[in-house]
């Protein structure tokens, strides 16, 4: 575990758990490698203060301790770059967790959205500088609006950023843009993610506009396989991997109740090639299931406070 400063040594039930969590993702997760790239999302449940304790009591408020953080960690440093969506106004959690990855691990983070839709959150990007760099581009997606009236606004607007690799025959280049889809009725969710994946679409088509490998990624709030909300958002040719389909994206899913809230997704021509240039999907993807890891005695939603209640996905790319 990477020092902190101020921060007291982790007790020694810490760093076995931390341990524990982290020998299962390098299992599940393949190793970074000098031509692979890993990618990942993970909504962090109410990502804002930390309680500045190693074991948060029943009084603490929050309950994320740094034993949460910590844990946290021990998945993210597995990726080269991770989106995450439900950090809010406060960075405590967000810094704390940076400075426990080390130094050469980066931040970009979007501002708060306004508004009671918005929910004090904003949206970031966690990156390992050592294996990619921003490539320049940073913006927010703001709809233009219609002759004389103006456009409803995401309800927590969409963030993307530019990265690249430098590899010995040149860089490569891409784009993720996370989102955060407003929880609500599933219309409101379809119009969002309409207006979503049509935006995308005719900024992956128009040249010359710093849309090398456009990628999309985060909570999306989609119910099922095939209903309307997910029909909207392949209908402009993103693709999610098939080996995401099956995973449950909440630790509250079970056989009964899966759902498919969280995506990685990229654009395909009407032939359904990949339009990825210098990037090739290597037909793995995954989740990481950290519960039988973390606090144990703990219910599953004291757990969601502390970690979080989504799952981490990650898909892997070779480059070149």
């Amino acid at each position: 575990m990477s020092p902190t400063t101020g921060v007291p040594a982790a007790p020694a039930t810490v760093e076995a758990q931390v341990a524990a969590l982290r020998l299962a993702v390098s299992a599940t997760i393949p190793p970074r490698l000098p031509d692979n790239l890993l990618i990942g999302t993970w909504n962090l449940r109410a990502f804002g203060d930390v309680s500045p304790t190693w074991k948060a009591t029943a009084k603490s408020s929050p309950k994320r301790d740094w034993a949460a953080v910590a844990a946290i960690a021990a998945v993210v440093e597995h990726l080269d770059v991770v989106a995450l969506q439900e950090v809010r106004r406060s960075t405590s959690a967000l810094r704390f967790l940076r400075s426990l990855l080390g130094p050469h691990w980066r931040v970009l983070a979007s501002d708060v959205t306004e508004g009671n839709a918005g929910n004090g959150e904003r949206l970031a990007f966690l990156y390992d500088s050592t294996r990619v760099e921003p490539s320049g581009l940073v913006g927010e997606i703001v709809l233009p609006p219609a002759v004389d009236h103006p456009a409803a606004q995401f309800a927590r607007t969409p963030y993307a950023v530019g990265f690249e690799r430098v590899l010995p025959d040149g860089p490569v280049s891409f784009v993720l843009t996370t989102v955060h889809v407003l929880w609500g009725s599933p219309q409101a969710r379809l119009v969002e993610i309409e207006q979503f994946a049509q935006w995308m679409r005719r900024w992956a088509e128009r040249n010359d506009d710093w849309n090398t490998n456009l990628l999309v990624l985060g909570d999306f709030n989609l119910d099922r396989l095939g209903n309307p909300l997910y029909d909207a958002f392949v209908s402009t040719g993103l693709w999610p991997p098939a080996e995401l389909n099956d995973l449950p994206r909440t630790i509250f899913d079970d056989d009964r109740d899966r759902h498919f809230y969280d995506q990685v997704a990229w654009f395909s021509d009407p032939g359904g090639a990949s339009m990825l240039e210098a990037m090739t999907y290597t037909n793995r993807a995954g989740g990481v299931d950290f519960l039988p890891h973390v606090f144990p005695g703990l219910t599953r939603t004291e757990v969601s406070w502390r970690i979080s209640d989504h799952y981490p996905l990650w898909v892997e790319f070779r480059l070149g």
